[in-house]
C-alpha cells in the first residue's frame, strides 16, 4: 500500500478534524488511538471505518495483526508517515496506530430489568475523563452499563475514549433527559439509589440492594437537586472524616459500585 507522506491528504485532513467536537458532532464519528484502544475495539465489534498507522513507530506484532485482521474485516487501512502520524495523534510519543470509529446509539428505551439489571446514571457529568474512569469500574463490577442525563459533555472526547481503557465499545452510552430517565425507571420497576452528602443514611447501613437498580449520582459541581434526590428510593452518603467535603466523582462510584456488588451477592460468590 502506498505510504501518506502529506498532511494536507484528504483522508488526513478529515480524521485530523475528528480531534474537534464539531467534526465528532457532525460526522458522528471519533477517533480511537493506541494499541490497546484499538485493539478492544476491534474484539468488540466496533464500527471502524478506517485504521491509520506509521510503520516506522510501530514496532508490536500485536499491532501488525490488528491491522490485518481489521484489512481482512473490511475496514479501510492507511499507512502513513511518521510525520503525517503525529499530526493525527494527540498523545505526546505516539504509538503508531489509531482507527476512526462511529458513534454507537444506545436507546434507553431497549433497556429494561433483563438486559440492563443495574447501572449507573450521571446528571450533567462535567468531566470527559470522569465519564471514561465510570465505566471502567462499571465493567470492572460486571453492571451493565452507563446513563448519562441532561448532560452537554462529549461522550467521545479523547478525554473520555482515554480513560475508558477500550470500555466505552462495550459499553456504549445511553443518554437521555431526567425526566425521560424517571418515567422509563417507573416503568421498568428500578430501584433508584442516590448519593448526597447531606444523606442520613450511611452506604453501608444498607443491607441489600434490590435489583433492577440504578445508582443516580449528580454533577461533580452541584451533586443531586432536592429534585432530583426527591425520585430516588434511598439516599445514601459517603463518610468524609478529613477536611475534604467531596470525593472525586469517579472514586465516589467506584465505591458505591463495589458496594452494591457486595449487598447483592453472598461473599462467598465475589472473587
Amino acid at each position: 500500500m502506498e505510504l501518506i507522506s502529506s498532511r494536507n491528504n484528504a483522508r488526513v485532513k478529515q480524521a485530523r478534524a475528528l480531534r474537534q467536537r464539531k467534526a465528532r458532532q457532525e460526522t458522528q464519528l471519533f477517533l480511537v488511538e493506541g494499541i490497546r484502544h484499538v485493539g478492544e475495539a476491534l474484539e468488540a465489534g466496533a464500527p471502524l471505518e478506517a485504521i491509520y498507522y506509521a510503520p516506522e513507530l510501530l514496532d508490536s506484532a500485536f499491532a501488525q495483526e490488528l491491522i490485518e485482521t481489521a484489512g481482512q474485516g473490511g475496514v479501510a487501512c492507511y499507512a502513513t508517515s511518521a510525520q503525517v502520524f503525529n499530526s493525527l495523534a494527540d498523545k505526546d510519543n505516539p504509538q503508531g496506530i489509531l482507527a476512526v470509529a462511529r458513534q454507537v446509539a444506545r436507546p434507553l428505551h431497549n433497556l429494561d430489568g433483563r438486559n440492563f439489571p443495574w447501572g449507573v446514571a450521571l446528571v450533567a457529568p462535567q468531566d470527559p475523563g470522569n465519564l471514561g474512569t465510570i465505566l471502567r469500574s462499571i465493567d470492572a463490577v460486571g453492571a451493565s452499563g452507563l446513563i448519562v442525563l441532561d448532560s452537554q459533555l462529549d461522550l467521545y472526547h479523547p478525554s473520555a475514549v482515554r480513560a475508558s481503557m477500550g470500555t466505552l465499545f462495550w459499553y456504549p452510552p445511553a443518554s437521555a433527559t431526567f425526566a425521560e430517565f424517571v418515567d422509563w425507571a417507573r416503568r421498568n420497576g428500578y430501584h433508584i439509589y442516590g448519593t448526597s452528602a447531606h444523606a442520613a443514611m450511611d452506604y453501608r447501613d444498607i443491607e441489600r440492594y434490590e435489583r433492577p437498580c440504578i445508582l443516580l449520582m449528580g454533577s461533580e459541581r452541584q451533586g443531586l437537586s432536592e429534585e432530583q434526590a426527591v425520585v430516588c428510593d434511598c439516599l445514601l452518603r459517603l463518610p468524609m472524616r478529613g477536611r475534604a467535603t467531596s470525593l472525586n466523582l469517579a472514586i465516589a462510584a467506584g465505591v458505591m459500585l463495589y458496594a452494591m456488588l457486595e449487598r447483592e451477592l453472598p461473599a462467598s460468590a465475589i472473587p
